[in-house]
């Protein structure tokens, strides 16, 4: 089936259409708003489920002129992403009309999330690089909206700026890498195209063209990594897992929505995406499993470690969601000729089942802090009794997050598991430790997950003896009871999952020509004995051996996380503030109040990068500078040379104002030699009437000319002052160094009249047949252009002399006062008279 272009787009516009209306529907619905947010999120669902079962894609224009289209692509894959991403809105919306009930921001909240969710479906349907990356990006803006909704507290604003930094900068790596694909493309027989997966001349249908194109050029390994960087910055990865925990200061139902389903989801999804085009059909293993199987195994294994020493609820989540994250890029890293298909599987499995487990986990945590007012893990305890139902669904989705048999997380885990062992036996040496990581990064998963469970058995600490835990609202009650039977069903009956969504999405991964198996689960293969069945086995009898000792695990975490230059988040405080330092030494000495401080360094990279294009593109020739001027005109041009050094010399506003008029009116004269009468009229009356105002105002100027300066500075001011005049005068000379064949009047007379005896030219061009006109409209548009902004400098400089009146003559009484001083001033947040911007508003400057 060939999905709808209409549908689809509709389902992605939904969330961007329905964004803008928040505010309005606030005022009249109040916190309700989030059921229509929730009816919006189930729009965009339906929708996508009338595309279940289609695959193909769609074009519509987008930049005809450079080629690029928007183009949609449907498969199993995209719709998995875009079912979660919907799926679980609808979900988190509904969750979010209980937890924000006593929250600020609401409308911010609402509209923004409804933009994030948008932005993830255009992730998951946009099959060019141009728009997967405008999606992107778009997931990185709202995503730091979101993390950041309490804008006024230090941590929430440090999270926001982390997210922000680090999974833009990742994005940027992964633009590099789109080029690279793109120029690479253009070596193949399809010619060069922007198309990502679902035409004829896409990439990965051109896939061993690309590849030999790249390898050719030197840049496979190079396209590679840049890909990568954006997805595992984007899914937190290590070292760029720093940012994850930070964003826990977001309000719960933001961390179930991004951290977990959502936009995490991102990056392992592009890893999937991207599968098909980097690993061959070959026996070696692939550059592909080398750095992705390696690095996703290593994040899983530290990000669980960390996880252990986790002391917040939320901090433990995150670090667990890492991890998974990392077991999801271990699964699509992981290739070769026994495992092009089972990793495949693996990365599709466990994104559905973490997307599940982990969602649900996050908005129990959201109901223990909501209910039990605090986060802390030790403070936590006994929790059972209070919360029964909330317990049961703890148990479904910890237990599943552990791997632990017959949960939905065991199986997609027993498929790492099975595909570690495959590449393992057939490479040997040094790939025995894929498994090994395997089984002991799953260790500690297990001794999180039934950490976090342990949250509701034993005795309640005594931080909880005088709080009054009750039942969450229904509306925070049902969504994770929704996802815990989802988890249920996938766990006990596997196969429902893989038939309904998982086995067309992990399909999409495969490379081009390998046909993939269909992939068959359930509880009775548990009783078949497989070496991979051993390392679940094994995980879990040495998790329940290490449980007794969590607490000297978890201080021992602790200790190794206070270690110096050991972890990623000092070198990134270290960077950005050193980033900070410099940015407020630039501002002291660039913002410095001085019209010259802005424009000596524009003026002097304008004229730089000028003359440097005409070097390079050898424009530069004295053949261009033609014959010496007739004797009018070379009169002419000494008396605006004695003019121009008389205006360097005025001693005072008078004299200047007086001396430069002697240039305006010198080029006047110039246009009379020209023959160009009308220019030369234009320029008297703008010279004279500006020379007129001047006079009018020089009497509420201050009394002082210019400044002192040191010979240094009036040395420098002279030689940019030459710069730029030859870079003028060379740009003059090149433009007027060609000569037409001919006058460009006798082209105009001999097509202008009547049509009938000289052509349609004028009629069909300029849309007229006065040969005035239509040279004035069309012909000499910019000429035009060029008299109105004479005019309009004209005009803003009469504004500005206005406004000069206003001033005093302070600068006479205090010329003492330095450039440098008023810089510090202002870049402090004040103004150059010394009062805060604060005082001047009236209080707080925010």
């Amino acid at each position: 089936m060939q999905p709808d272009a209409g549908v689809l787009v509709a389902a992605l516009a939904l969330p961007f259409v329905a964004a803008p209306l928040v505010p309005v529907l606030f005022r009249v619905l109040g916190q309700r708003v989030a059921f229509f947010a929730a009816t919006v999120a189930a729009g965009s669902f339906g929708l996508l489920a009338t595309q279940y079962g289609a695959h193909g894609a769609v074009q519509l224009p987008w930049i005809p002129s450079l080629g690029v289209t928007l183009t949609l692509y449907v498969d199993g894959l995209a719709l998995l992403i875009g079912f979660l991403a919907s799926g679980v809105g609808v979900l988190v919306f509904t969750y979010s009309y209980g937890y924000m009930a006593h929250e600020h921001g609401h409308v911010k909240y609402y509209a923004t999330l409804l933009a994030f969710m948008g932005s993830m479906l255009g992730v998951a349907f946009a099959a060019d690089l141009l728009a997967l990356f405008v999606f992107w990006e778009l997931t990185s803006v709202t995503s730091f909206l979101l993390i950041g909704h309490h804008q006024r507290e230090a941590d929430s604003q440090y999270a926001a700026r982390k997210s922000m930094l680090i999974t833009v900068a990742g994005g940027l790596f992964m633009l590099a890498g789109f080029l690279v694909l793109a120029f690479a493309s253009g070596d193949t027989a399809a010619g060069r195209t922007f198309v990502l997966i679902g035409t004829s001349d896409s990439l990965i249908a051109n896939g061993e063209a690309v590849r030999e194109a790249l390898r050719a050029a030197g840049l496979f390994v190079p396209a590679l990594a840049l890909v990568a960087v954006g997805a595992v910055t984007k899914s937190a990865q290590a070292p760029f897992h720093v940012w994850l925990p930070n964003a826990m200061e977001a309000p719960t139902p933001v961390s179930a929505f991004l951290h977990s389903a959502t936009m995490v989801k991102a990056g392992v999804y592009l890893v999937g995406r991207f599968r098909p085009l980097f690993v061959p059909d070959l026996p070696a293993v692939p550059e592909w499993t080398l750095l992705l199987a390696t690095l996703g195994l290593v994040s899983m294994t530290i990000t669980a470690i960390l996880a252990v020493g986790a002391t917040d609820i939320k901090e433990l989540l995150a670090y667990s969601t890492a991890s998974h994250l990392g077991l999801i890029i271990a699964g699509y890293g992981l290739a070769g000729a026994e495992a092009l298909e089972l990793g495949a599987e693996t990365g599709a499995f466990h994104i559905f089942n973490h997307a599940v487990f982990k969602a649900t986990l996050f908005l129990v945590a959201g109901i223990v802090a909501h209910e039990a007012h605090t986060r802390k893990i030790s403070e936590l305890g006994g929790l059972r009794k209070d919360l029964p139902i909330v317990a049961g669904i703890t148990g479904i989705a910890a237990l599943g997050m552990a791997g632990v048999p017959p949960f939905n997380g065991f199986w997609s885990k027993e498929l790492l598991f099975e595909t570690t062992y495959y590449v393992a036996t057939a490479n040997g040496g040094w790939f025995w430790l894929y498994p090994a990581i395997a089984v002991f990064g799953s260790v500690f998963t297990f001794l999180y997950s039934l950490k976090f469970l342990s949250l509701f058995f034993g005795d309640r600490p005594e931080a909880l003896a005088d709080v009054d835990v009750h039942r969450p609202p229904l509306s925070m009650l049902a969504p994770p009871a929704l996802l815990a039977g989802i988890a249920i069903v996938a766990g006990v009956v596997p196969q429902v999952a893989i038939d309904a969504i998982v086995q067309s999405a992990f399909e999409a991964s495969v490379p081009v020509g390998v046909e993939a198996h269909s992939l068959k689960l359930s509880i009775p293969k548990l009783f078949s004995f497989t070496p991979y069945l051993g390392m679940s086995l094994l995980t879990i009898a040495l998790g329940a051996v290490a449980y007794p000792f969590y607490d000297r695990l978890h201080a021992g975490v602790r200790r190794a996380r206070a270690v110096p230059y050991t972890s990623p988040n000092r070198y990134y405080d270290s960077l950005t503030e050193g980033a900070n330092g410099v940015s407020r030494r630039v501002a002291i000495a660039v913002h410095g109040g001085a019209f010259r401080t802005y424009a000596a360094p524009l003026l002097l990279a304008t004229a730089t990068i000028t003359l440097a294009g005409y070097a390079a593109a050898g424009t530069i020739s004295v053949e261009g500078v033609g014959a010496l001027p007739s004797a009018p005109l070379a009169l002419v041009l000494g008396v605006a040379v004695v003019g121009a050094l008389a205006v360097a010399r005025a001693p005072s506003h008078i004299a200047g104002v007086l001396t430069l008029s002697i240039l305006g009116f010198m080029v006047a004269i110039v246009y009379i030699l020209a023959n160009a009468p009308d220019l030369a009229l234009t320029q008297l009356v703008i010279e004279t009437l500006v020379l007129v105002i001047f006079l009018l105002v020089l009497d509420k100027l201050p009394a002082y000319y210019g400044e002192i300066r040191s010979r240094a500075r009036t040395v420098a001011d002279a030689a940019l002052a030459s710069l730029v005049g030859f870079t003028v005068f060379a740009t003059v000379i090149i433009a007027t160094s060609a000569q037409p064949d001919g006058p460009i009047f006798e082209y105009f007379l001999a097509r202008a009249g009547v049509p009938a005896e000289h052509g349609p030219v004028f009629a069909d061009y300029g849309g007229g047949s006065n040969v005035v006109n239509v040279i004035l409209v069309d012909f000499r548009a910019f000429d035009t252009l060029g008299e109105i902004s004479v005019v309009a400098m004209a005009a803003l400089s009469v504004l500005t002399l206005i406004g000069m009146r206003a001033q005093t003559d302070a600068g006479v009484e205090n010329p003492e006062v330095t450039e440098g001083e008023e810089g510090a001033a202002v870049a402090d947040g004040g103004t150059p008279d010394g009062s805060s911007a604060g005082d001047r508003n009236g209080g707080d400057a925010r």
